[in-house]
């Protein structure tokens, strides 16, 4: 199996997503009652919230990248 990297935003935006999807199902299920103009403040403070996630994701990523050397072998294999 390929690894990939870890990537938080996409897991906050899929976390609010599902949760806006479970208040409705339990409304649509009769398990309670959810106002119509709940969604709309929930997807768009998630998505804006997993936007910032990205944000500082990526640049930690990059920082961590940046600080990283490829010009050869490390102490420990250079004999």
């Amino acid at each position: 199996m390929l690894r990939h990297e870890f990537q938080p935003g996409k897991l906050v935006a899929g976390a609010v997503l599902t949760l806006a999807g479970v208040l409705y199902a339990g409304d649509a299920g009769g398990a309670w009652e959810t106002p119509w103009f709940v969604a709309i403040p929930l997807v768009t403070g998630g998505l804006c919230l997993a936007g910032a996630v990205a944000l500082v994701a990526g640049r930690v990523r990059r920082r961590r990248a940046a600080g990283r050397t490829t010009d050869g072998p490390g102490p420990d294999l250079a004999s």
